[in-house]
């Protein structure tokens, strides 16, 4: 079975940290599924760098299950935890469970061009030379919203964005933290972003041994200071908690405005946000089983503290890359059979279940992990302290 030669992230911080039962791929990230590339891209400028004269921190996360995704369709399913958010495409998924787009992140204003942006890509591609597009496409693009630190108003994100994502997408290792769709997020007090993670599977395909890859990308915006915890810690409690004491012990003379002022930046800091995680496997789910396995996203989320607010878009789009599923067989109105489809028994399903969770919840402590101080149009968000964040872990370890 493939291991992780450099560990990262949360894995390089608190190497004792459990972290599930099953070994994390090469990469430990989504490009460890066969097929799959990414392609992260982000706008960062200073206030006194726009024109508006706010910050922007922002950008697009392009994912192809295949590099022939237009003519080959990927199964998929998606699970919505909460829906206070957007996916579009989503109908289409429930209706016939078959993934022809790229899925692109990034923030709650730049959806439409994100849309168009697939659409630019296909007409340059499948309708040259003045071809009339004679092709059905309905684009994946799923967001959070990133205001708090980044003028979202501004509208930056083009569609060329994307074109040029899903030009360049690759099968390195996923750039975490402020990165892609991510670049401008916070979750759960903190800075966050873009986080990725992967789980080796042992198989039997036909009575043979079969590795399968279950991995996770998540653009995590959601959450409480408060219900943060790591493997189990109550790591948010216990930080607000010492604040509280040095706030008690510190100088009276702060004046009441500065109080207000850091409480409403404390608060924008803190809202309850939302999380976007694609799920995907090499193992041949058909359409429901990848509904279910989407659905364990949420006991990820949930590990870290999240809980599905009312204002949180929690969106989970699971896919797999076992099968290609020709997008223009010949038509006939009699119903045809000319495929082949192997699927997982739903007997032995579990591990993938627990893998998708599992990965889900390393892919959000990477993006914390990863990601850098920031400051925006309505205040400024830290990155989680390291060493802070070690020693209340392996207090418990």
């Amino acid at each position: 079975m493939s291991t992780s030669p450099n560990p990262s992230g949360i894995r390089a911080l608190i190497p004792g940290l459990r972290l599930g039962r099953y070994t994390p791929g090469h990469l430990n990230s989504l490009t460890d599924v066969p097929g799959v590339l990414v392609h992260t891209e982000s706008i960062i400028k200073k206030a006194s760098e726009t024109e508006r004269g706010l910050a922007i921190n922002t950008g697009v996360t392009v994912i192809l299950p295949r590099r022939d995704w237009f003519d080959n369709a990927s199964y998929a399913g998606y699970f919505r935890f909460n829906g206070s958010g957007e996916m579009t495409g989503s109908h289409w998924l429930d209706e016939t469970g078959l993934l022809n787009s790229p899925i692109v992140l990034t923030n709650s204003f730049s959806v439409g061009p994100c849309y168009s942006g697939i659409y630019q890509y296909a007409i340059r591609e499948y309708s040259k030379n003045g071809k009339p597009a004679d092709w059905f496409l309905l684009p994946v693009v799923a967001e959070t919203c990133d205001l708090f630190l980044n003028d979202i108003a501004a509208m930056v994100v083009t569609p060329e964005m994307v074109v040029n994502g899903i030009d360049n997408a690759s099968s390195v290792k996923v750039p975490e933290g402020n990165t892609g769709g991510g670049t401008g997020m916070t979750c759960q007090g903190f800075k966050a972003g873009t986080g990725s993670a992967s789980r080796i599977i042992e198989g039997v395909e036909f009575g043979e041994k079969k590795a399968y890859t279950v991995a996770a990308l998540v653009q995590a915006n959601f959450g409480a200071k408060r219900d943060l915890r790591f493997g189990g810690v109550p790591v948010g409690r216990i930080m607000l908690e010492r604040e509280e004491a040095k706030q008690a012990s510190a100088d009276n003379n702060t004046t009441t405005e500065n109080t207000e002022e850091k409480d409403e930046e404390r608060r924008l800091a803190l809202k309850d946000g939302s999380i976007i995680v694609v799920l995907a496997t090499d193992a041949p789910l058909h359409p429901v089983q990848l509904q279910r396995l989407a659905k364990r996203a949420t006991v990820g989320v949930s590990r870290v503290g999240g809980w599905g607010s009312n204002s949180s878009g929690d969106l989970f789009l699971a896919f797999s890359t076992a099968q290609g599923i020709p997008r223009a067989p010949p038509f006939s109105w009699n119903p045809t059979t000319e495929q082949k489809v192997s699927v997982v028994q739903d007997v032995t399903i579990n591990a993938l279940f627990e893998a998708a969770a599992d990965s889900t919840e390393e892919a959000i402590y990477n993006a914390l992990v990863a990601a850098k101080d920031m400051e925006g149009p309505l205040g400024a968000a830290e990155a989680i302290d390291h060493q802070e964040l070690k020693a209340i872990v392996e207090e418990y370890l």
